[in-house]
C-alpha cells in the first residue's frame, strides 16, 4: 500500500451501523476520507459518475449485504459492469450480522469482493482491509 491512507465508503442501510463504522474507522487515524451512504444505489450512481472515487487514492467499500431496494450482491452486480478502470480505485469488502450458506457460496462469483467479514466492524479490521488491498 502507498503512505497514502485510503478513502472509505460505508454502504449500510442501518444509520447506527454506519455512524459506528465511521466512528471506528476515524479513531483508527488510518483513512483519507469517509462517506457513509444508506442506499446502495446512491453511493453506485456517485461511483458510475466519477463523484467519488475519483482520485488517485484507493476507496475501500464496506458494504452490507441486507438492504432494501439494492442488496449488496445486487450492488456488487451493477458495480462490476463498471469500466475495469472505474472498479480498480475500489476495493469492496461485504459485512453482515448473519450470512447463509448461500450468500457465503455466493462470494466467489464476484472477482471484485476481497473478503467478508462479519458485523460489528473493528479497529482491527480496519487495519486488516488496508493491509488487502
Amino acid at each position: 500500500m502507498s503512505a497514502q491512507f485510503p478513502n472509505f465508503i460505508i454502504i449500510d442501510d442501518s444509520r447506527l451501523d454506519c455512524f459506528i463504522a465511521e466512528k471506528i474507522i476515524q479513531n483508527s487515524g488510518t483513512y483519507s476520507n469517509v462517506k457513509s451512504y444508506m442506499e446502495a444505489a446512491q453511493a453506485y450512481e456517485e461511483i458510475k459518475n466519477g463523484i467519488i472515487g475519483d482520485s488517485s487514492t484507493m476507496t475501500i467499500i464496506i458494504l452490507d449485504i441486507q438492504m432494501p431496494v439494492l442488496n449488496g450482491f445486487q450492488f456488487v452486480e451493477v458495480f462490476e459492469q463498471l469500466p475495469k478502470e472505474t472498479q480498480s480505485k475500489f476495493a469492496i469488502f461485504l459485512f453482515s450480522s448473519s450470512i447463509n450458506e448461500n450468500d457465503k457460496n455466493r462470494l466467489g462469483n464476484f472477482p471484485s469482493i476481497i473478503r467478508f467479514y462479519s458485523k460489528p466492524i473493528s479497529k482491527d479490521t480496519v487495519a486488516q482491509m488496508i493491509e488487502q488491498i
